[in-house]
C-alpha cells in the first residue's frame, strides 16, 4: 500500500545522514512497485537504496535469500575510488542482477531469476567479482539535496485493452468521478481500436481533467502514437504517451504528480520528462 511506502520514505530522510546506504527487504510480488515510487518520492537520493527479497523463504534449505541479502548489502556499500556511492540511486537486486528500480518488473511466479530489466540494460552483475556498468547507472551530483515527496494520490486506475472491449465499459471507467488518472494499456506500439466512441470518450475524460497515459501491453518496447492512424487518434484524444515506462512506473509516476496538485498541463509536461532515469528520452 502507498502507506508503506511513506513509512519508507520518511525513515530514509530521518536517518539519510547517519549511513551510506540502504537495504529494503521486500515481498516481492510488489517490490517493483515500491521500488518505482521511492525512486520518484526521493529527489535528490544520492545515495543506494536497495530492495531485494527471494522467491523461496530466508529459512528454506534452498532459499536465494541469503545471496541476494548479502550481495545487496554489498552493494550498498560499493564506493568508487574518488569515495562517492557506486550506485546512488533506487535499485532492484535479484538473481545476480541489480536494476533500476523504476525500470524493474517481476516476470516469473517460479524461477529465482524473477526480474527483469526489458527497456533498460542492468547496473551491475554479480559472479565471482561485482561487475558494475557505470555508464547507466546515474551520476552522482555532490550538489543534490534529498527533497522527498510525501503526497501521493492513488485514485488511479490501470486499464487494458482487449478484443471485443465494450463501449459501456470504457464509458463507465472514464466517466467515474472517482478517478483522477487511468494507466492506459494499449496494443503494440500505442493503439487503439479505431472507433469513434472510443476517440469521444477519451477526448471527454482529458478535457474534462482527467490524465490518462498510454503504455504498451508488450513487455518491451515503447509508444510511439505517431507512427500509425490508430495511435494518432489517441494523441489528437489528448492521451500523454508513456514511452518505454513499465507499468509499475507510470502508476507510481502519476500518483505522485496527481499528489503534488498540480496543473493537467503541469502534471503532462513532467510525465514526458525523466524524473528518476524511469523512461527513455
Amino acid at each position: 500500500r502507498p502507506e508503506y511506502w511513506l513509512e519508507i520514505a520518511r525513515y530514509i530522510r530521518k536517518v539519510y545522514n547517519d549511513f551510506d546506504g540502504f537495504v529494503i527487504t521486500h515481498g516481492t510480488d510488489t517490490m517493483a512497485f515500491t521500488a518505482s515510487a521511492l525512486s520518484l518520492m526521493l529527489e535528490g537520493l544520492m545515495k543506494p537504496v536497495i530492495l531485494t527479497g527471494s522467491q523461496l523463504p530466508i529459512g528454506a534449505l534452498r532459499t536465494d535469500g541469503k545471496e541476494n541479502l548479502i550481495t545487496a548489502i554489498e552493494i550498498a556499500a560499493a564506493k568508487t575510488p574518488e569515495g562517492t556511492p557506486m550506485v546512488p540511486e533506487v535499485c532492484v537486486f535479484f538473481h545476480e542482477k541489480l536494476m533500476r528500480g523504476n525500470r524493474s518488473t517481476k516476470i516469473s511466479a517460479e524461477n529465482f531469476d524473477a526480474f527483469e530489466s526489458n527497456n533498460y540494460p542492468l547496473l551491475a552483475h554479480s559472479g565471482i567479482e561485482l561487475q558494475f556498468y557505470k555508464h547507466n547507472i546515474l551520476p552522482y551530483r555532490p550538489d543534490a539535496v534529498l527533497t522527498p515527496h510525501f503526497e501521493l494520490d492513488p485514485n488511479i486506475i490501470i486499464f487494458s485493452l482487449f478484443p471485443g472491449i465494450q463501449p459501456s465499459m470504457v464509458k463507465k471507467i472514464l466517466n467515474s468521478r472517482a478517478i483522477k488518472g487511468v494507466i492506459f494499456r494499449t496494443f503494440g506500439s500505442g493503439n487503439a481500436p479505431q472507433k469513434q466512441w472510443m476517440v469521444d470518450a477519451l477526448t471527454r475524460a482529458t478535457h474534462s481533467g482527467k490524465t490518462i497515459v498510454n503504455i504498451t501491453q508488450c513487455s518491451t518496447g515503447s509508444v510511439k502514437m505517431s507512427l500509425y492512424e490508430t495511435g494518432r487518434q489517441l494523441l489528437e484524444s489528448g492521451i500523454i504517451s508513456g514511452r518505454d515506462s513499465t507499468v509499475e512506473a507510470a502508476l507510481t509516476k502519476l500518483m505522485s504528480l496527481l499528489g503534488r496538485g498540480l496543473s493537467a498541463e503541469e502534471i503532462r509536461q513532467q510525465m514526458n520528462l525523466s524524473l528518476a532515469g524511469e523512461i527513455t528520452l
